[in-house]
């Protein structure tokens, strides 16, 4: 298998085939995001290529693969008859194949459209990762991620009515002090617009080489302490009221929430209280982000 450029894939994808179809990201200006800002440019790989390598899994792995995720930054906007093309090759080719997954941002699952979502549900794909960050337009437009609340909320219903899996992540503390309350309570409510499947937590983090960072050190973004990510955390899990699974499976977060919502709530809640009782200087130090 060939790969190139930084590679990454979801926690929730740590046992799946990782067979790259795209290289880099199309849209590479969110400030927070460190991954490609130094390259590779964003391209689809040649779909017969990415067939070479699902046979090159096959002969390594067997036919007993379950789950595939395709990388990179942003598989979603690679042209639809291609990426239905390559499903559909790895569904044949792995009799045993129970997903496929790839990461896709609003913007590029909202230019699809509900007719092509189904198309590639009927390929094959099966689930998609989408970075939501947060359902506040302001802050939306300050971390420059190329979509907002209405286009989200869209966007995610498609891809819960072509009947496909959507797990989407929300950053705590991206909204900094001054929006923590609106990016909370809008957060909730885009999440309760589209009722996902998943709702995955993360905690701002700020990376090297990204305007953000350059924000933090120059004071002009002010980041929330432990506490205040708690708080906001609080906020928003008062306010989501679907149906789906929550979880906090990160390094960035400060403590690990797990369960299915609305049953869970309380619990979680607790949770989050208990936490207020530790010290701030108990939780893990500021750091700035390198990969």
């Amino acid at each position: 298998m060939r790969y190139e450029g930084p590679i990454y894939r979801p926690p929730s994808e740590a046992d799946s085939l990782l067979i790259q179809a795209t290289i880099g990201c199309p849209h590479n200006r969110c400030t927070f995001c460190m991954v490609y800002k130094n390259g590779p440019r964003y391209r689809c790989r040649p779909v017969g290529d990415i067939k070479e390598d699902i046979l090159e899994a096959k002969r390594i792995n067997g036919s007993n693969v379950r789950t595939m995720f395709l990388p990179a930054g942003n598989t979603i906007a690679m042209k639809t008859e291609d990426l239905a093309e390559v499903c559909c090759f790895a569904r044949r080719t792995f009799s045993s194949l129970e997903r496929i997954t790839v990461y896709g941002s609003s913007k590029f699952i909202h230019k699809k459209g509900p007719t092509q979502l189904e198309q590639l549900a009927r390929a094959g794909l099966g689930r998609i990762h989408v970075g939501l960050e947060s359902g506040d337009d302001v802050t939306l437009k300050r971390i420059r991620k190329g979509t907002h609340a209405r286009q989200q909320i869209d966007a995610g219903r498609w891809v819960m009515a072509a009947n496909m899996e959507l797990s989407v992540y929300v950053i705590l503390g991206i909204g900094g002090q001054e929006r923590t309350r609106r990016h909370a309570d809008e957060t909730a409510r885009v999440i309760n617009e589209i009722a996902p499947d998943f709702v995955r937590l993360r905690t701002f983090v700020p990376k090297t080489n990204t305007p953000l960072l350059e924000e933090v050190m120059a004071g002009s973004f002010r980041m929330l302490t432990p506490h205040g990510t708690l708080k906001e955390t609080k906020r928003l899990l008062e306010r989501l009221a679907v149906g789906t699974i929550l979880a906090s499976d990160h390094y960035t977060n400060y403590i690990n929430l797990h369960g299915r919502l609305p049953h869970d709530k309380t619990r979680l809640l607790d949770e989050i209280e208990e936490a207020f009782k530790r010290d701030e200087s108990r939780f893990r130090p500021f750091f700035i982000g390198t990969e």
